[in-house]
């Protein structure tokens, strides 16, 4: 589904766009009362459509259980799933905006998942939830609106996009920059950068004890066609045929902004005093681009939390991969009284 704002967004950058849309996804029924909404704040490529890109939680006895809750998702600003980005049409060519689409950071993607869920009625969700740039989105949404989510589940994110998270983003850029059709006004502008530079971001989502251990050649005389290079031509071939290059640009810049106190006095522990949603922040042991030391300064001065972390070799994807200790961790928050 796709709401059509025909308001203008004004956005950090300084930059308005006269409309935009946000498309959605929901699972499960809404209750009379409307106090059954959980809201997934989805992750970087991934799209509003949860129970495909988020295993084994969109189903009966899971934590997004939809006989239960009434579980929403938007396709945030900048991903060429539905809502505005770079592939919608400028209204003031006529054309796609391409390269021409302002930045965007994820507090204006918080403000058009904001105005969403003002039209469809929902003033307050039981849990507000996301993993990485969701959790960034996740975060920003209860310190701008602290009324709105009950609860809200803070997995594998920071407070501040670290110059490591930053350098693997710029690492990417690079990559889509050296591909000489990138800019151009095509679809397919940039897709063979864009394919190196996932390769890139794999290295940050993995990590060496993931790779080593899944990738691992069996043969030791092999000179060549190596289990770790057809991995990853693969994966960047999945993204080449799925997304878009100048997406993908302007959402590593969007990562890049995340800072919870650039605006509100620069000292992140007193901004996140201010969140009054009760919360769960999940670390996940062998996460190399949000370790568990990340998430210390939330869990040190968020009012109210919890935190858990996941046994996993598979890095920042564990939150993809580690489904069941995930279910087992929100599940036990849930019950908890508020």
């Amino acid at each position: 589904m796709i709401e059509r704002f025909d308001i203008p967004l004004a956005l950090e950058c300084g930059e308005v766009l006269p409309s935009f849309e946000v498309e959605y996804t929901t699972y499960g029924t809404l209750s009379p009362t409307r106090d059954n909404v959980i809201w997934v704040c989805h992750a970087l490529t991934a799209d509003s459509r949860v129970a495909e890109w988020w295993p084994h939680t969109v189903e009966g006895g899971r934590f997004l259980d939809p006989t239960k809750w009434f579980v929403i998702c938007a396709n945030f600003l900048l991903s060429p799933y539905g809502s505005t980005s770079p592939v919608s049409v400028n209204p003031a060519t006529g054309k796609p905006w391409r390269g021409d689409f302002p930045q965007v950071t994820v507090r204006d993607m918080v403000a058009a998942h904001s105005a969403l869920a003002r039209r469809l009625g929902i003033e307050s969700v039981e849990l507000l939830i996301g993993s990485s740039i969701g959790g960034f989105q996740t975060m920003e949404w209860a310190i701008a609106e602290p009324c709105f989510a009950k609860r809200i589940a803070l997995i594998a994110t920071c407070v501040r996009s670290s110059a490591w998270a930053i350098a693997f983003n710029e690492s990417q850029r690079m990559a889509i920059e050296a591909d000489g059709t990138f800019g151009e006004d095509s679809p397919t502008a940039g897709a063979a950068g864009m394919a190196a530079a996932r390769s890139i971001a794999l290295l940050s989502y993995r990590g060496a004890a993931a790779y080593n251990t899944t990738q691992t050649d069996p043969e030791r005389e092999k000179l060549g066609h190596y289990r770790a290079t057809t991995y990853q031509q693969h994966q960047g071939d999945k993204l080449r045929r799925r997304f878009d290059a100048h997406c993908y640009y302007r959402l590593t810049q969007a990562v890049d902004s995340h800072d919870i106190a650039r605006g509100r006095g620069g000292n992140e522990a007193e901004v996140l005093r201010s969140i009054r949603a009760k919360a769960l922040v999940v670390a996940i042991t062998s996460d190399i681009l949000f370790p568990p030391e990340d998430h210390k300064v939330m869990v040190d001065n968020i009012p109210d939390v919890t935190y858990r972390l996941i046994e996993s070799p598979f890095g920042h994807d564990g939150f993809l991969v580690e489904y069941e200790q995930l279910d087992a961790i929100i599940k036990e928050f849930m019950s908890l009284p508020r």
